[in-house]
């Protein structure tokens, strides 16, 4: 992987390591059309700068392509993938799984399993609109749960049956799920940005059988 420019955050200078804040009382729902809702909670990770160093320097990120059309072109993002099985990069991620899992099980009625991982170089990588209908997602509703560390980057969220788009900042230790008929009924995308930005990672985790 080429290197990546990135500065620690103001707010972690304190030398206070990684932690979670609560998620009871504190995540804010947003309710959408068909059935669809999308949780969001700033900051939720605190002192997150050693778990981002941690996933810039120890994923081992890979670039890939993919068939669009009748070319072959690079997918605008690295990536990585953790099944059930494979331990998590930092402790806090485990953590942070385990935590999301004991709060959302009344919901879900399963644990988050998998990790997929997407690291955004510059404000050049992107990801299109789409949603995760791979596996039971197509047909049941699901939960998909996204930490994202470092630079700011906005998810973009709009029904699949049209209309106007949403729009939520994302920050260094923030976390927004989405649920119910979300993957099904309504698309994502982070886009691409002129604005001078850093690296972020995004870190999704899924029940098993979702991708």
């Amino acid at each position: 992987m080429s290197e990546v420019a990135y500065q620690p955050s103001m707010l972690d200078l304190t030398g206070a390591g990684p932690s979670l804040g609560p998620l009871a009382g504190r995540l804010r729902r947003h309710h959408l059309s068909h059935g669809a809702w999308v949780d969001h909670l700033p900051g939720w990770v605190g002192g997150s700068d050693a778990v981002f160093e941690t996933l810039l320097r120890e994923v081992p990120w890979r670039a890939e392509r993919r068939r669009m059309y009748d070319a072959d072109v690079d997918v605008p993002r690295l990536l990585c993938w953790y099944g059930p099985d494979r331990p998590l990069p930092h402790p806090l991620l485990t953590e942070a799984r385990a935590a999301l899992s004991g709060h959302y099980a009344p919901e879900l009625g399963e644990p988050f399993v998998t990790a997929g991982m997407c690291l955004y170089r510059t404000g050049q990588d992107s990801v299109a609109w789409h949603g995760d209908t791979i596996g039971r997602s197509a047909h049941t509703d699901t939960m998909v749960a996204i930490v994202s560390f470092g630079s700011p980057r906005s998810l973009l969220l709009r029904p699949r049956s049209g209309g106007a788009s949403l729009r939520f900042p994302l920050g260094h230790g923030d976390l927004v799920v989405m649920g119910g008929s979300c993957q099904r009924t309504w698309e994502h995308a982070v886009p691409k940005t002129r604005r001078a930005v850093g690296p972020r990672v995004s870190v999704q985790f899924r029940p098993v059988g979702v991708a």
